[in-house]
C-alpha cells in the first residue's frame, strides 16, 4: 500500500504532461516534518527543500515547501541552539516558496521544563500544534516528507 501522501507528490509530478511542465505554474506544497533535534535530520530537511525547489523549478514550476518542527525537532528553529542559522537563512532568501513552521505546543513544553523563553529563528512563525499543521496540509493534497 502507498502512503496517500506519497500519491500526492506523484501527482504533482505527472499533472498536466509535458506542455503544463513549461509553463509557470504554482504546483501544489510538500510539508516536510522534523521531529528530531539529531542535527543530520535537521540538515535533510535543508537539502530536501533545496533539491525538491530545483527539481520543481528545472520543470517551470513553482512548489510551495513549509518544514514544521514539532517535539524536539523544534531545536532546528530555536536561535539558542540551531546549529543551522545561517544555512536556514540563505535557504529561505534563495526560496521565496519557503516556510519554517513551529509547534506552539512543543515550544511551550520545553520552555517549562527549561525554564526559558525560546526564541524563533528569524522567518519562522508559531503554528498551535506541529502535527495538526501537517494533517491540515495534507488535507489540502499537499505532499508529506518525514526528515
Amino acid at each position: 500500500m502507498v502512503p496517500q501522501g506519497l500519491l500526492a507528490g506523484a501527482s504533482i509530478l505527472t499533472a498536466g504532461g509535458p506542455a503544463a511542465a513549461k509553463e509557470d505554474r504554482l504546483a501544489d506544497g510538500v510539508v516536510i516534518l522534523i521531529d528530531s533535534n539529531e542535527p543530520y535530520v535537521m540538515g535533510h530537511a535543508i537539502s530536501y527543500s533545496a533539491n525538491l525547489s530545483k527539481h520543481f523549478a528545472e520543470r517551470g514550476a513553482r512548489l510551495l515547501i513549509e518544514v514544521v518542527a514539532n517535539g524536539k525537532g523544534i531545536d532546528v528553529f530555536r536561535a539558542d541552539k540551531t546549529p543551522l542559522v545561517e544555512p536556514l537563512a540563505t535557504l529561505r532568501q534563495s526560496l521565496p516558496n519557503l516556510t519554517y513552521s513551529m509547534c506552539a505546543s512543543s515550544k511551550a513544553i520545553a520552555e517549562a521544563k527549561e525554564q526559558v523563553s525560546i526564541p524563533l529563528i528569524a522567518g519562522a512563525s508559531l503554528v498551535p500544534f506541529g502535527i495538526g499543521r501537517v494533517v491540515d496540509l495534507q488535507l489540502k493534497d499537499w505532499a508529506y516528507i518525514h526528515a
